[in-house]
């Protein structure tokens, strides 16, 4: 069976970003050194899910930084540059999901945006949440999860936390 983990940067307010899908508020942090545990969370992942939005963040980086791993990008629009790993589709998310789980992957890292994260939320897909909060208030912007999805019990399962004041929390959703 697919384990799907919502593994996202947050503001403490609740932002994943800006209202204008800025994501500079990051950049002290990711030029700390500290990696957050991510290395260890990326090597436990087989795929990748995304929106198109931040698949088009992603583009600006200077190369593709999962390759290797294969991604599907949720879009209803055509894509100007698809990368050779990456897959465009407008299915949904539990079409995609049921996929994966015949091709055997064990592991995929939902990305983001919050939209995503409110239709996988509300198809009941999300088994766990990490959450880093990144100790900066926004004040408006985009939030962790878009409207959508009902209430959800959650369980902690570990916090971590580093002397620059990010606090990671990891959540596994409880059914029902």
């Amino acid at each position: 069976m697919l384990e799907i983990s919502y593994y996202a940067a947050t503001s403490l307010d609740g932002y994943i970003a800006t209202p204008d899908d800025g994501l500079d508020w990051l950049k002290p942090f990711e030029e700390s050194g500290e990696d957050y545990g991510y290395a260890r969370f990326y090597a436990s992942i087989d795929a990748l899910l995304m929106g198109r939005k931040t698949y088009e963040a992603v583009q600006s980086f200077i190369g593709w930084p999962y390759s290797g791993k294969p991604s599907w990008v949720f879009t209803r629009h055509a894509l100007s540059r698809l990368h050779p790993d990456v897959v465009a589709t407008s299915a949904s998310p539990l079409e995609i999901v049921e996929q994966l789980e015949a091709s055997g992957l064990r592991h995929a890292w939902l990305v983001g945006g919050g939209e995503l994260a409110a239709a996988f939320r509300e198809a009941g897909l999300i088994d766990r949440v990490i959450v880093s909060v990144i100790p900066v208030l926004l004040g408006r912007g985009i939030p962790l999860f878009g409207a959508g999805g009902g209430f959800r019990q959650l369980a902690l399962e570990h916090i971590a936390h580093w002397p620059d004041g990010v606090v990671q929390m990891e959540y596994r959703l409880q059914s029902g």
